[in-house]
């Protein structure tokens, strides 16, 4: 495994530094929102906005890119969101910072897009899988780590804002440093609703509820700990948890689907949830029992939008996989972004306990419908089961690498290779496919690995230039 990271060691590095400034961004403003006065409903507006923002991204960010090339779009992004963060502690008002988290959104879905299709096209076909789960083990690593600096500063001061902007500061240096060649961003096609209602109708509908819950979760889940009276070391503590429970029941989950019926598996999710839920809503108070329902409820709702994804493939055939994802990833966002805003109305008329009984009323339909669907009849597969993937919604990127993954494995079980006829070519064929890393190549490091120069303001590589081996 550690062969095929380490030519995109940069980028990881780069991914972690900024999303721990993030993190810790999304836990602060709720938390000195609330020292402020802020009411719920308006908390759960400023989620909302980041959210909007994140869809309105999709469509503005990748002609950006386009234009001035990934690095420089890093770099762009990168500074909009330091500066940004900075100015939340500078201008304390609650109408300019939902302002600012709707430019921040959109800045984000340029950082995951730049990242995840730098990820796309250099890892091997055969390991994408592998380092997209990677990729989201550094996601929810470095977003578990930010909760942690809550421990050493109040939210009321400069301090954390400034920690969270020097975060991201210091993630373009890693990025900017690298000599990876930059990759092309393709325009992304999506399903209509009523087609992915009719191949799944049980994935259009997870989709949904995953983002009115995720929506939620991340913007009022801090909210909901003050409102509790944590202090800020607990709610780090509630957060972490919770994040960590979305790591560790990821993979058995995504195991269970595989093995059976998905629909079976949504049941099993969204039921979790709900039931989790319902303990945190009436134990709140009870610290062993809200941290115990918070493990069990990020490991169910955390695993619902893989499931669904996996569920959509299943009923997809490979010319549809890419623009299907990117279909049920637009719906996810939109759930993403009304979520917030109900959940917080709900929260300033009924108390904190209203944010879970919300996660309840969301996930129990979903897991009833699925049971039901599941019951009907078996599932039918258009071409191949699909193989569970464990991610987090980022960017319309993550649909490509999904369906990029999904494409090499259905066309690996379809057409197996023929080892009578292939056997006297595999250590050639093998030979040229190899990347830098597996040729004993780094091309972030080494000098007798030289890669073509990208053109000025563009994305398209310039014709290659050969150069004697240790040449600058």
């Amino acid at each position: 495994m550690l062969p095929h990271i380490r030519p995109i060691r940069s980028l990881m590095l780069g991914t972690a530094l900024l999303l721990v400034g993030n993190g810790l961004l999304s836990t602060l403003i709720a938390l000195r929102g609330s020292l402020e006065g802020y009411s719920d409903q308006m908390l759960g507006l400023m989620g909302s906005a980041y959210f909007v923002g994140f869809v309105l991204g999709t469509w503005i960010v990748p002609p950006f890119i386009r234009r001035i090339g990934h690095i420089r779009a890093f770099n762009f992004f990168a500074a909009a969101i330091a500066a940004i963060m900075l100015l939340h502690s500078i201008i304390v008002s609650p109408w300019v910072w939902l302002v600012l988290r709707l430019f921040i959104g959109i800045a984000l879905v340029g950082f995951y897009t730049v990242i995840e299709s730098w990820l796309n096209t250099q890892a091997q076909p055969e390991r994408r899988g592998q380092i997209f789960a990677f990729y989201m083990v550094v996601n929810m690593a470095a977003i578990a780590s930010a909760q942690q600096f809550l421990h050493f500063a109040s939210p009321a001061g400069f301090i954390l804002f400034s920690i969270a902007a020097m975060m991201v500061c210091l993630s373009v240096l890693p990025v900017a440093s690298t000599r990876l060649p930059q990759p092309l961003i393709s325009d992304v096609p999506r399903l209509t609703l009523s087609k992915i209602w009719s191949a799944a109708p049980a994935a259009l509908l997870g989709a949904l509820v995953s983002g009115l819950g995720m929506g939620t979760f991340w913007s009022l889940a801090p909210v909901y700990g003050a409102r509790l009276e944590m202090d800020a070391g607990a709610i780090a503590t509630f957060m972490t948890v919770t994040i960590i429970g979305g790591a560790v029941l990821q993979w058995p989950l995504g195991r269970f689907s595989d093995r059976g019926d998905r629909r079976v598996a949504l049941a099993v999710a969204a039921g979790g949830a709900a039931i989790a839920a319902v303990f945190m809503a009436f134990y709140g108070t009870q610290p062993m029992v809200l941290l115990g329902a918070a493990f069990v409820f990020g490991g169910m709702a955390f695993a619902l939008y893989p499931i669904v994804v996996a569920h959509l493939v299943d009923h997809l055939s490979q010319d549809d996989i890419l623009s299907g994802s990117a279909g049920i990833l637009l719906l996810h966002g939109i759930g993403a972004a009304i979520g917030p805003s109900v959940s917080g109305a709900l929260m300033g008329l009924a108390g904190p306990a209203a944010m879970p009984a919300f996660f309840a009323v969301v996930f129990a339909p979903m897991a009833i419908y699925a049971a039901v669907q599941a019951r009907r009849g078996e599932d039918e597969i258009v071409e191949e089961a699909a193989q569970f993937v464990p991610m987090v919604r980022t960017a319309p990127t993550s649909a490509e690498i999904t369906a990029a993954v999904e494409e090499y494995r259905i066309e690996h079980v379809e057409t197996p290779a023929d080892p009578d006829t292939t056997e006297d070519t595999t250590s050639v064929s093998d030979a040229a496919a190899q990347s830098p890393a597996e040729a004993g190549h780094d091309p972030e490091t080494a000098s007798d690995w030289t890669t073509p120069e990208v053109g000025e303001g563009r994305n398209e590589p310039a014709e290659p230039k050969m150069k004697p081996a240790g040449k600058p």
